[in-house]
This record gives structure tokens, sequence and C-alpha cells, in this order.
């Protein structure tokens, strides 16, 4: 393990540290941010500035930089660090090696694990444990080169480039590049037209070749990092290597207010807070700006990410968001939901009662992965409270909770709509021709939501199940083409012995461990058919009314 660097605190909270590698010397600006930030993850948002020095300055000089640029204030909006670069070797950017920034990249990959709802973050380049929240997506990379940076940038950077990203080896070009006082002619390779850069005080001929050679440029006379990171260069991110515009939540009219609240810590908690007496959940609220300006109450869906993932990463990849905007509803991403139970999760709806319009018969749960599995928990243990349940791509044993523990209570007898919905070729146990629990999970809610067809399936007997993916067909299939994705999503849905329809099963073919918009959309046409009593009554959900939504 290389030796710690010193951090040095200032009087306002916020630190700074340098530190050598083989290639290049970083440091590391971290501003002052809102409490909220060191609660909920900011890191699928949170851009990773990286600040190629045109010479090798001081530390307080690039602190100063930072402040009066406005990049640190970008910085402390996400969570984030502003990072200073500059190469060890002798001749500095004359002569750096033409593979610094895919080294950079391999040094930056972050972990993190929760502490009291806050992020607690693993060095960013040292690699031990120590809150330093050094936040900063590799997705979001933006190049900022400054004459000889910029043309090193340039000639090194403008091109598709592969490293040791986040999730392994794959595309690591930069999401953006700010490139000012250039003296060479770019050139990007014919493949990276994609790459969004901003031009700073260049020439006509500069500007001309990177108009010609590239598909986003923003040519300005001086620089306006704020401004231009909001309006053009913190607008794109890349996903696995495809650039991709992030939407204007306020040009939709979309809120998204990040918020975190206290609650007891029960006694069936297994996470990293179980000996504590209380601790935070951290959330990402969505909705419409009307909804606050208008007398009247709107439904509310919580939201439970994946194992790996964030509760911004989560509606993000989802498109929950917009399925929130479209149908004017309130949704809440919960963040590191496995820190918290099914128990206290109901303490933080009584705060999200005193502070959002909630209609109290209209609330529903949903999950990807063991976010899946956290709303399987809503079905077993809190059923009276939730009108619907769209749970995704995993579940556990019944009657186990996402601790992977016995759930505190198991629901016997309240009818829960369920919405679930997995990958066909999947390498994990989504769908129940590939598990014995998937099976099992199938028929507890058939036996609970009182499922006119009895669900006696033998995984043994796959090869020759009528259905290849649940064994069964629905009383009604519907099959829904996802045109985005190119694949279609199989829709079972199973009539119960009132005549009501609240148990839809699914699948999606060419998807693999994942969530979709299409699959989150068609979910919510379903969810919001039902609504549940204070006395535990659930209205809605006749038969043709369900068949009525995929027709």
């Amino acid at each position: 393990m290389e030796k710690m660097p010193e951090v040095i605190t200032l009087n306002d909270g916020s630190r700074y540290w340098e530190h050598t590698f083989e290639k290049f010397t970083a440091k590391v600006y971290v501003p002052v941010c809102d409490p909220v930030t060191n609660i909920v993850n900011f890191g699928f948002r949170a851009p990773y500035i990286l600040v190629f020095e045109e010479t090798k300055q001081t530390m307080d000089a690039a602190k100063n930089f930072a402040v009066q640029s406005g990049l640190a204030k970008i910085a402390a909006d996400f969570g984030s660090s502003v990072v200073f670069i500059y190469p060890t070797c002798e001749g500095g950017w004359d002569k750096a090696p033409e593979d610094l920034f895919a080294s950079l990249i391999s040094e930056s990959r972050i972990s993190q694990y929760y502490k009291d709802g806050t992020a607690i973050m693993r060095d960013r380049f040292t690699g031990d444990w120590n809150g330093y929240f050094i936040r900063g997506a590799v997705l979001r990379t933006y190049l900022y080169g400054f004459g000889k940076s910029a043309d090193y940038i340039a000639g090194h950077c403008l091109q598709r480039i592969q490293g040791d990203g986040l999730y392994g080896k794959g595309d690591i070009t930069p999401a953006g590049c700010i490139l000012e006082r250039l003296s060479l002619i770019p050139a990007p390779a014919n493949d990276a037209r994609d790459i969004p850069v901003v031009s700073v005080g260049n020439s006509d001929t500069v500007n001309r070749a990177l108009e010609n050679s590239l598909d986003h440029v923003l040519i300005k006379n001086a620089a306006d990092y704020t401004d231009d990171f909001r309006h053009f260069t913190g607008t794109f991110r890349r996903m696995m290597g495809n650039l991709e515009r992030e939407a204007d939540l306020d040009e939709m009219g979309m809120v998204c207010e990040p918020g975190f609240f206290k609650v007891p810590t029960s006694k069936d908690n297994r996470g990293d807070e179980k000996d504590t007496a209380e601790h935070n959940i951290g959330y990402v609220a969505y909705y419409n700006k009307r909804i606050t300006e208008e007398n009247k109450q709107v439904p509310l869906l919580f939201c439970f990410h994946g194992g790996g993932d964030s509760a911004m990463c989560m509606t993000s990849v989802s498109g929950w968001f917009r399925v929130a905007a479209k149908y004017n509803f309130l949704l809440i991403s919960v963040e590191h939901h496995m820190n918290s139970t099914a128990t206290e999760v109901m303490a933080l709806l009584k705060h999200l009662k005193a502070n959002y319009p909630v209609d109290s018969e209209r609330i529903y749960s949903t999950g990807f992965s063991m976010g899946g599995c956290k709303s399987w928990d809503m079905f077993q243990e809190y059923p009276k409270v939730f009108a619907g349940v769209a749970p995704m791509s995993a579940t556990f044993e019944v009657g186990l909770n996402v601790f992977g523990q016995e759930a505190a209570t198991l629901n016997r007898d309240t009818v829960v709509p369920t919405f679930y919905v997995g990958g066909e070729i999947t390498p994990l146990p989504e769908l129940p021709f590939q598990a014995q629990k998937c099976i099992d999970r199938v028929r507890y809610v058939f036996d609970i939501n009182h499922v006119k067809t009895g669900y006696d399936v033998k995984l043994e007997e796959k090869d020759n199940w009528k259905n290849p993916i649940y064994g069964i067909d629905g009383d009604v299939v519907y099959k829904i083409a996802d045109p985005v994705r190119n694949s279609i999503l199989t829709l079972n849905l199973f009539e119960s012995d009132n005549g009501c329809c609240y148990t839809i099963f699914g699948s999606v073919d060419n998807q693999s461990h994942e969530v979709r918009h299409h699959s989150c959309e068609n979910a919510w046409r379903f969810l919001s058919r039902f609504r549940r009593l204070s006395d535990g009554t659930l209205l809605g959900g006749k038969m043709d009314d369900i068949k009525d939504l995929y027709k």
C-alpha cells in the first residue's frame, strides 16, 4: 500500500492533498458540500473534473483556481472534487506518455460503504478507506486543458480510449474536453466524432478544424466554467462507450430533491447500522414542480436500487423519473436501502407524508435486483400499506428478507397487486426456468392473490414446459415491442377467483440482468389501477380493465 498523503483541512472544512504516481502528480481539492451529499450518493451524476495544469503549480494556487473558476462550486454541488494533474517526466506535457490518461483512469476506480447513512469513500488514488469524499464518475470525465496541456489533450485524448474503468476493461473515452489556447490544429480520430469540446480563445483555423471533425463543439472567447458545465459539458455522459445526453429536469418541469431522515433502527436490521439506536436514510425525490403548487394529493412510488448501484443511478438508468414526469406521481428513490429494513422504510414514509402531498391510498414499491428483493419485503411485511409492488429481476426464497434472513413477518392472506419481470438471457436466477426459489415465489404470489390457475410447475420438467419461461401461460398473454432496445416484453396476466387481475408475471427477450424504461412504464400502468384504503381494502383490478391497458 502506498503511503497516505498528508491531508490539509482548511478553516472552512474544505480539504486538499497531493500524491505522486509513476506518470503523474495529482493535487486534489475537496470543497465543503451540503450535508445531504454526505448521505445521498451523487457518484453516478458527479463530474470527474480533471484539470491538466499548463505548468506545475502549488497546491494553494490550484485551490485558488478551483474556487475562482467556479469548478469548486460545481464539485460541491455534486459532492465531488477538483483534481489537478501534471506529468512526472522531464519536459512536462511535451514528453508526457501517450497513455497518461488511461493510467490516470486506472488509478481512479472508486468503491464505497456507508455508516449512519453517510457514504464513506475509498481513496481515489491510494485505495485506503478515509472518507475524503473524492467522488466523480468515470462516465462523466471532463478534461480541462490550457496551452501545452490543451495540446496534449487534443493530440492524445480526442480518440477512442480503452482502459480500466469502473467495471473493468472497456471504453474510457472522455465525456467532454475544454481546450484553451491551442497551438496546434487538432485532428480528432474519425471514430471519436462524438467527443464534446468547448473551444476557448482559439483561432478561427482551430475552431474550423474542430467543427469539421466533431459533432458537439461550443466556441467561446472566454471561459465561463459554471455556465458551460450547466448548459453544455455537464449535459453529456458516456455509458459503456456511448455518448448520451442527460435529461434537463428543469426543462421537463421536474424537481430532483435529495434528502434524508433519521429513523430508529429496528431489531431485525442486519446491515451496517444494526448496532445503532438510529440512523439516516437518504433518498432522492423526483416530481413535477406543479404538485407542490396544486392542492391535490399524488401517488408515491418507492424505488430501490440494485446492490452495486445508487438512488440516482437507478432512476437514471431505468428511466423511472420520466415515468414519474409523464404520469405525475412522487418518485422516492431510496439510498443504500440494504442498510434499512422494511420497518424503517415505514418510518421514512411518515416523514414523506409530512413533507409531500402523498395520497395514502396510492403507495407503491418497485426495485431492481437487490431492490427487487426489497420490494418483496414490502409484499411480505407491510402488504396493507401498499396498493401494488413491481419487483424486477430478483427474488430471495419466500420468507427471507433483503438481508437473506427470516422476515419479521410474512404476509399470508393480504392480496397485493404484483407486476414482476426479468431478463430471459440473464446469467442470474430471475425466472422460474432458472431456479426453484423463483418457482416458489410465483406459487406464493398465486396463493396470496387467489389466482384461479394453480401453479404446480416442477423445475425438473422444464424441458417439457408449455411456456419455456414460467411453465404455464397467463389467462391472457400480451407481447409488447420495445423498439428502443429491439426486444419484446411478454406479459402473462392471471385472473383471481373474484374476476380481477392482481398478478402479472413477465419476461423480456434480449435482456440480461438489467432494468429498462419500457418495463417500468408498463409496470406503472398496472400499479396505478389500484388503491389501498385505510382499512386495508383493495380497490381496482377488474380483468377487463387490466386487459385494456395492453391492447
